[in-house]
């Protein structure tokens, strides 16, 4: 059509205008002359190709510009004003390239599913029908990446292929289970072979459903659905951790309520201890797993015997620990927590004719205020947490003493040639409710830039958003640099790729990358994914 060539010149010189503010450091403010400038030429020529959702994106931003008046435009400020045109320009592009896709939720827990199979192809196509239900898949064709993503992501479900390389998924299987054996996370396995003896072995290994090959993809979907309704099920009625066999974090919400209610009438003070086991990483990367539960399950124990009866403990999480102390002050629970310390940190564990000791550090938060909730609680606990940790970790801090808004920092990195996309992400990553975790963003128009910017060098872990198509240096070749980097093991890489091809995926996934995701997306299902990723790294 005529009208292409003029739409697509439209949408290179909306790209251009974009990286020109948003990532030309020469400009710290934008004119209000340049942006009635570019909207009214966006207005005019939209309307004569026909564009029309993009003449009435413009035509309405030009209105708020008008009625906003005169004056100069912070870049942030401005970013947030063009998104709605900025957003629209990115789906009108890549309309042709894909079908109209179901809204994701934006945030909230969203079920994980993990699939380990060795056929790329069946990977995209499982990955693909998967995520149109809204749920967020994660693929490997590796076997070791993919236990050591299991362990560290802990997803809703498993689907295992039996037919892998150099381990086959009876042994991924039972490796998990003697791993997980007091955790409840369906599995479910695939395979070509459908006898008697293969069907029977799967549920032996400790497989909640088989599924022959080839797959149904309608009869997949429900399948899984049901292991997820499950799961969630049971997530809801459980109240007790099953590894360490202290109470969870369910449990722990409704007591902070009740607690919370009984402050508001009696107004008896209670605190929160969040503990932390020091260096856990180094115990699972060394020792193994099996080694780090073990740990878990010694210091669940210890913490239940050595506490007074009326404190109660829960596990909040991968080796983080929650102690309440009813009717206990800051200072009483800061000394029965460092007693505990002292105590735990003496004991010596033998693993492998090795011996090691292992510390914890630990946040304190006395209840002071009858509004106060029970995330505002928890909140607290976690930033003396953090104070403890950068005070040297083996130590025990109160929130009530100096509190101070401190949190962890994540290197988030977006790597794409494509201006629209890269303000796009920048901004989708600004609005992302990460809790406890301050992004720090940066973005690169090529890897050579972002390899040449010292980035990486930057402490703390790190979250690369990398697009496989790249002029000057393919994506591929990123990530292998990024693996060579002495600091590989703090970072996380999500790939975008607008290749479907396999032997691209296959490529990036066993290079290291932890996920990808096709182009075109959608700007909600990826917000969420991202979220879901963060949140779970920390």
């Amino acid at each position: 059509m005529a009208l292409e060539k003029y739409q697509n010149l439209l949408f290179q010189k909306i790209k251009k205008q974009i990286s020109q503010w948003f990532e030309d450091d020469s400009h710290d403010f934008v004119e209000y002359d340049d942006v009635y400038r570019f909207l009214h030429s966006i207005k005019g020529t939209s309307g004569t190709v026909q564009l029309g959702g993009l003449f009435l994106v413009s035509s309405k931003l030009l209105a708020q510009l008008e009625a906003i008046g005169e004056g100069q435009w912070r870049e942030f400020e401005l970013r947030e004003f063009l998104f709605e045109l900025i957003s629209l320009s990115y789906e009108y592009e890549h309309f042709k390239e894909t079908e109209l896709k179901k809204e994701e939720p934006c945030c909230g827990d969203i079920p994980l599913v993990q699939i380990i199979d060795d056929d790329v192809s069946m990977l995209i196509l499982l990955k693909e029908a998967l995520e149109e239900k809204g749920w967020m898949v994660i693929t490997n064709t590796e076997p070791e990446k993919a236990v050591s993503q299991y362990y560290d992501l802990q997803p809703d479900c498993l689907v295992i292929d039996v037919d892998l390389p150099a381990k086959n998924g009876f042994q991924l299987l039972e490796d998990i289970q003697q791993h997980n054996h007091k955790q409840f996370i369906p599995k479910v396995i695939t395979s070509i072979q459908n006898d008697r003896k293969t069907r029977i072995n799967a549920y032996e290994m400790g497989a909640d459903d088989f599924i022959e090959k080839p797959i149904d993809i309608e009869e997949f979907i429900v399948r899984i659905n049901r292991q997820l309704q499950r799961k969630q099920i049971f997530d809801q009625s459980v109240l007790i951790d099953e590894l360490t066999q202290v109470y969870n974090r369910r449990f722990l919400f409704d007591l902070l309520e009740r607690y919370l209610k009984d402050f508001e009438r009696s107004e008896i003070p209670f605190s929160v201890a969040l503990l932390d086991l020091d260096y856990f990483k180094n115990v699972n990367d060394t020792y193994g797993h099996l080694t780090g539960d073990k740990v878990l399950e010694i210091f669940a124990s210890f913490l239940k015997e050595n506490l007074r009866s009326t404190d109660i403990v829960f596990r909040y999480g991968g080796e983080e620990f929650v102690v309440l102390f009813p009717r206990t002050n800051d200072e009483e629970a800061m000394a029965v927590v460092n007693r505990i310390l002292d105590q735990f940190s003496k004991i010596a564990f033998q693993e492998h004719d090795q011996s090691f000791n292992i510390s914890f550090s630990a946040g304190i938060y006395m209840v002071s205020k009858p509004e106060e909730g029970s995330l505002d609680i928890l909140k607290m606990a976690d930033q003396a947490l953090y104070e403890a940790k950068e005070n040297g970790r083996a130590r025990v801090e109160s929130a009530n003493e100096a509190i101070q808004p401190v949190n962890n920092i994540l290197n988030v990195s977006v790597i794409d040639d494509d201006a629209i996309i890269r303000t796009l992400l920048v901004r989708v990553l600004k609005t992302i409710d990460t809790g406890k975790v301050v992004l720090d963003i940066e973005s690169y128009e090529n890897g050579e830039k972002f390899l040449g910017s010292g980035r990486l060098e930057q402490k703390g872990k790190h979250f690369l958003v990398l697009d496989g198509v790249m002029p000057v240096m393919d994506g591929i070749e990123v990530l292998t640099k990024v693996k060579n980097n002495v600091n590989w093991g703090q970072v996380h890489v999500l790939m975008l790729t607008g290749r479907k091809t396999e032997y691209d995926i296959a490529r990036a996934l066993k290079l290291g990358a932890d996920d990808y995701v096709t182009k075109p997306f959608s700007i909600t299902e990826l917000q969420a994914r991202i979220q879901r990723l963060i949140q779970r790294m920390f």
